[in-house]
């Protein structure tokens, strides 16, 4: 009785999935051991808990349309390298929800985490399990060797709490992405995300709040905190993620700044041209 009960719930949990879908997730390789979880805690089989919620959004909040996203290998290490916005990182979630369910075969996108991230109770354990990882050059070293997809934002929190009257303008990236892909030989697919920076947009950072509460931002939207609870919530927005041609570079990973820099320049510069396409392609910020 109580493994047909489990059967039911487990059946609810992945409706909104394709059965096909949810086969080739439940079939991924992602070096398991023998209990069925990677070096850094992830098991395909958890993503059933998450997924429902994902695609949700994905499908029917945010109404996500993709580009190009054939752009990711099939198979192989790549290093998806995107703009970050939003306030709240759901930027991320889409991305990795679109490699799921749009791309075929799909891929498990690992996104890079902050180092912080960890010492959560509880949504650590959570985050582990659906395949992100603290954004370290050795973790990201060892998805790569293992031929993994992994997701990284060179803006970090810098292009994620950015206030709106700089909307669409990337910050500077960090250098770290482009060592690793010329330590690696993996070839970076730039990724253009357009309508998250209007989820929740900042009109003003008060940053010695932000301090105070050891937070990396503290925005003020025209809901929050004005709205409370509730006007933390994002915008139902319509989000595009526009997916570049595969970049490879070549060089020394251990070159100096203005060399790499100059490299970096290039996958920054073709993020900048998908976030122009996007922005002159759409019609409105909720259709």
């Amino acid at each position: 009785m109580l493994d047909k009960l489990r059967a039911r719930i487990d059946d609810a949990l992945i409706a909104p999935v394709r059965p096909e879908v949810w086969k080739r997730i439940q079939a991924m390789d992602a070096g398991q051991n023998e209990f069925g979880y990677d070096p850094f805690g992830f098991n395909p089989e958890s993503l059933k808990y998450i997924i429902p919620l994902a695609v949700s959004l994905y499908r029917h909040y945010f109404r996500v349309d993709t580009y190009n996203i054939e752009s990711i290998p099939d198979r192989g290490r790549v290093l998806l390298v995107s703009n970050h916005t939003g306030q709240v990182p759901l930027d991320g979630m889409m991305i990795a929800t679109g490699a799921l369910v749009e791309k075929k075969p799909p891929r498990m996108a690992r996104s890079m985490m902050e180092r912080w991230v960890p010492s959560i109770p509880f949504i650590s354990t959570i985050f582990a399990r659906c395949g992100q990882v603290v954004g370290t050059r050795e973790n990201a070293r060892i998805l790569l060797d293992r031929e993994g997809c992994i997701l990284v934002f060179p803006e970090g929190a810098r292009g994620v709490n950015k206030t709106y009257d700089r909307a669409y303008e990337l910050e500077r990236f960090g250098y770290g992405f482009m060592r690793l892909a010329l330590e690696t030989d993996t070839p970076i697919v730039p990724v253009g995300v357009v309508g998250a920076e209007e989820q929740m947009p900042s009109l003003y950072d008060v940053k010695p709040l932000a301090k105070l509460l050891g937070m990396p931002a503290f925005p003020i939207t025209p809901t929050w905190p004005l709205l409370g609870p509730l006007g933390a919530m994002p915008l139902p927005v319509k989000y595009r993620i526009y997916f570049g041609e595969p970049m490879q570079f070549e060089g020394d990973s251990d070159d100096e700044d203005r060399v790499i820099g100059v490299q970096v320049e290039k996958v920054r510069e073709a993020i900048r041209g998908l976030l122009q396409r996007g922005l002159e392609e759409r019609e409105g910020v909720f259709f």
